[in-house]
C-alpha cells in the first residue's frame, strides 16, 4: 500500500516539475522565473526525499539539504540581483 502512496506521490511531483519549466521557460518576467527557479528546487528535493525513502536510505537525505542550501542562496542572490541590479555591495 505505501509503495503505491510512493508511486503515485513520485508522478505528482514529476508533473509538478514539469509545469515548473514551463512557467521557467514562458514565465511573463523575471520574478515570475526566480520564483519558477524556487519552486524547481523544492520540487527537486521532494523527488530525492521520495527516491530515499522508496530505496530505503538516508544517503539521498543528505543529498536534498545540500540542494535545499543551495537553492536557498541562489534564490536569495536572484532576489537581490533583481531588487539592486548587483549582488554584491
Amino acid at each position: 500500500m505505501i509503495t503505491i502512496a510512493l508511486y503515485i506521490t513520485i508522478a505528482m511531483v514529476v508533473l509538478a516539475t514539469v509545469l515548473n519549466v514551463y512557467r521557467l521557460i514562458k514565465g511573463p518576467d523575471a520574478p515570475d522565473r526566480v520564483l519558477a527557479l524556487d519552486t524547481l528546487y523544492i520540487n527537486a528535493i521532494a523527488l530525492i526525499v521520495l527516491l530515499g525513502i522508496t530505496l530505503g536510505t538516508r544517503l539521498y537525505l543528505e543529498s536534498a539539504l545540500l540542494i535545499a542550501v543551495m537553492g536557498f542562496v541562489g534564490t536569495v542572490a536572484m532576489a537581490k540581483y533583481l531588487k539592486r541590479g548587483s549582488v554584491i555591495d
